[in-house]
């Protein structure tokens, strides 16, 4: 349906389109994994093995999609409620019980087909703790093996030879020999090598498609669209031909915009103006989503750059799966995810941010339930306008609680927060 016939359509551009056909078709094969004899293994976005799972033909099915998914949907307000109805308490993380709601209520999945249940719980725990938990619930309703690989935090903002061979061992020792019990079939190092290839083809169109909103105007915004980008390659996808041939032609639309001198695809089409250049930390809220995101297109705020989009990989620093160092890689990978790096190693991040994408201000949203996320946001929010000089802003919300989106709230932050940024502007101080 095009935005003529409805005037709430979200306007999509061709790779949207795309991506949207890619989740959902992942979704109907695990719908139909259990009568196809498949197996399907349940593991987080932050420090996932994809490119392993596929190596041995496991498809992955991820748990916090399933709740964003669920929260877009508006069908998180009663998998929440059903899960507090349980005994879960309201400062639990949303997403763990949107999650335990939804397998209350079916376990049906965005298509509308149920989920096959798991044939093994893989938890890559890559710095939250709620992963930890979130397991030991779901190893009370499944029946079905657990294994855990423990990646060390980086306490000291760097990745050691001792860290790096430690969650090596755990591969080699402990993952694939669980796999191989699963599904019978030996680990495949060649198959492997093939897939972090794919993986770090798609992994260089991705950098650039983010590193895009570096020109004026930026031809994207890296937190709102920035989530329909990270979709296919923080999920199911990275490391296959489908990954491949998205961010192929990601990058290629991104640099048509280029081109043209054009903006960002937002929801009701084309933004006109860039106004307001922003770097945001925090994940978005999904209840709400087109609303939030139109609250910053409404005031022509754009977002340059976002350390959302980095949960599932912080590939603008360079990192690249290497199929010359397999399991060294996938190590490294899982090491350097977002959530895994110290406080000052986020502020860093975020002061050069700012900088190298030349932003106006810089954006905290705070989510009430997400605790990786949320803890010393107030420090951070301090140091990166110390260093940098551009004005902060600070907003609330939640993953996929609707109890905690409060639209006048966060306009009226938002639009006093633009205010400010012009109030420097008046003054001639624009960092």
């Amino acid at each position: 349906m095009s935005t003529t016939e409805d005037p709430r359509a979200v306007a999509k551009d061709a790779s949207q389109e795309r991506q949207k056909r890619m989740i959902a078709d992942h979704f109907s094969r695990l719908a139909r994994s259990e009568e196809r004899g498949e197996k399907c293994v349940y593991t987080f976005v932050p420090g996932n093995l994809t490119e392993l799972l596929l190596a041995f033909d496991v498809a992955p099915v991820l748990p916090e999609i399933n709740a964003l998914q669920s929260g877009m949907r508006g069908l998180s307000k009663d998998y929440i409620a059903l899960a507090e109805k349980e005994g879960h308490s309201e400062d639990v993380c949303t997403y763990v019980k949107c999650d335990i709601g939804m397998l209350r209520s079916g376990n049906i999945g965005p298509t509308g087909e149920r989920l096959p249940d798991p044939d093994l719980l893989l938890l890559s725990y890559t710095g939250c703790f709620t992963f930890l938990k979130w397991f030991e619930l779901l190893k009370q309703e499944y029946d079905c093996p657990v294994t855990m690989l423990h990646v060390p935090y980086q306490a000291d903002g760097r990745i050691t030879d001792e860290m790096r061979k430690y969650v090596v061992d755990q591969l080699r020792d402990k993952i694939i020999p669980a796999l191989e019990q699963m599904t019978g079939k030996a680990y495949d190092e060649d198959r492997l090598r093939e897939l972090l290839a794919r993986s770090a083809r798609a992994e260089d169109d991705l950098v650039a498609v983010l590193e895009s909103a570096k020109h004026k105007p930026s031809p994207i915004d890296a937190y709102f669209g920035g989530v329909y980008y990270i979709g296919p390659i923080f999920t199911a996808f990275r490391g296959t031909q489908e990954a491949v041939d998205y961010y192929r032609v990601l990058r290629e639309e991104v640099e048509e915009r280029i081109r043209l001198g054009k903006g960002p695809i937002i929801p009701s089409g084309e933004l006109e103006q860039e106004k307001y250049r922003l770097v945001v930390e925090g994940p978005p809220n999904w209840t709400n989503f087109r609303q939030f995101w139109e609250m910053f297109t409404d005031e022509g705020a754009v977002v340059v750059a976002s350390t959302y989009t980095k949960v599932g990989g912080v590939y603008d620093d360079g990192f690249r799966h290497d199929p010359e160092r397999p399991l060294e890689s996938l190590a490294e990978y899982c090491l350097g995810c977002y959530t895994n790096l110290n406080l000052p190693s986020r502020v860093e991040k975020l002061a050069n941010y700012v900088r190298d994408y030349e932003a106006d201000g810089f954006l905290i949203n705070s989510v009430k339930s997400c605790n990786s996320f949320s803890a010393g946001q107030l420090m951070m929010l301090r140091e990166v306008e110390t260093r940098t000089g551009v004005p902060g802003g600070f907003i609330e919300s939640d993953l996929v609680d609707p109890r905690y989106f409060s639209a006048a709230n966060i306009k009226n932050r938002l639009e006093s927060y633009f205010q400010m940024i012009e109030q420097k502007r008046a003054r001639g101080v624009t960092r």
